[in-house]
């Protein structure tokens, strides 16, 4: 049923995007005869609107693994490098944040370690909609900065670095096996910045699952109870990626031909001074408005990689 109502929907998005056709075609005509401005100007607004609309859906024709229709449950962590690092996946986060809003994501931080003097040690966020997890796998791997580091009294040029990870969020049908014995739960007050976000009760909770070493938490909500439920989905999500990734190594031992995805690998770079440029290393794709990326725009870089994923796996083929 679920598959029946996903596949509904998309029908349905694909007869309004025929619908809105049909109607600038009309425009067009109008217009033409007219020579009204404003109709030009409403022609031109509902060519950009679904030009936008087929770009997603061409995006979205690429994400044909078993989970990319998945929500997605992303972690960005510090590297070395202290305030800077921190400073830098707050940076990102807030680029993440913002690409979500404009896709129509639902965002939720679940967990989040703030840095002594500023910015984030490390966050876990949840993201909702259709083929969150598809899009984020595209971000997985190292992001490099390189600036004039607003923390250095010099003035000096830093490189900072951060790692991104996502996993996608198991559905409710799928039964990962969890015994109440293999789980330590622990309860502790929410951190925060201080002030009045200080939570005086134990209402944050961390579950270790004993026989992986796995650790998740989860102190966004003012409920233990949620946060126990979405500690847990997270753990869920994490021992099925895990049990899936055991099945690709026994078939990367018996295909060794098969060219190996690193984890640890550079795939971004971020550069602000001394001039401005995003370049990702995978696909080589630049952008110079480093700016309107760190803002959101990233999507050109999701759809080149995509694209080179496709490519390769017809190449290995």
């Amino acid at each position: 049923m679920k598959e029946r109502a996903r596949l509904q929907e998309e029908l349905e998005n694909w007869q309004k995007k025929e619908k809105e056709l049909e109607e600038i075609l009309i425009l067009g005509e109008i217009a033409k005869e007219t020579q009204d401005i404003q109709d030009s100007n409403e022609l031109i607004a509902r060519v950009k609107r679904l030009d936008d609309l087929l770009s997603r859906y061409e995006i979205e024709r690429m994400l044909g693994g078993e989970h990319d229709h998945n929500n997605a449950i992303v972690y960005i962590n510090a590297g070395a490098g202290g305030t800077e690092a921190q400073d830098w996946v707050e940076m990102l986060l807030r680029m993440y944040l913002k690409w979500a809003e404009k896709k129509g994501f639902e965002s939720q931080i679940v967990d989040m370690l703030h840095g002594e003097e500023a910015g984030i040690k490390n966050v876990t966020f949840l993201l909702r909609g259709p083929y969150a997890y598809g899009y984020m796998k595209s971000e997985m791997g190292i992001h490099r900065l390189v600036r004039l580091s607003p923390f250095d009294a010099n003035n000096r040029r830093h490189t900072s670095f951060a790692s991104v990870y996502a996993y996608p969020e198991v559905s409710e049908d799928i039964s990962v096996d969890i015994k109440d014995e293999e789980l330590k739960i622990d309860t502790f007050r929410s951190s925060g910045p201080g002030g009045q976000h200080v939570n005086r009760t134990e209402s944050a909770i961390r579950i270790t699952h004993i026989p992986t070493g796995i650790v998740v938490q989860c102190q966004n909500e003012r409920s233990q109870h949620k946060n126990k439920a979405i500690a847990m989905a997270i753990l869920k999500s994490r021992l099925y990626e895990l049990e899936k990734k055991k099945q690709e190594e026994k078939m990367r031992a018996l295909n060794k031909e098969k060219k190996d995805i690193a984890w640890g690998s550079q795939i971004r770079s971020y550069i602000l001074h001394p001039y401005k440029l995003v370049k990702d290393h995978r696909t080589k794709v630049e952008e110079h408005n480093a700016d309107a990326v760190l803002d959101g725009g990233i999507d050109g870089f999701i759809k080149a990689y995509l694209l080179h994923l496709t490519f390769e796996g017809k190449r290995d083929n």
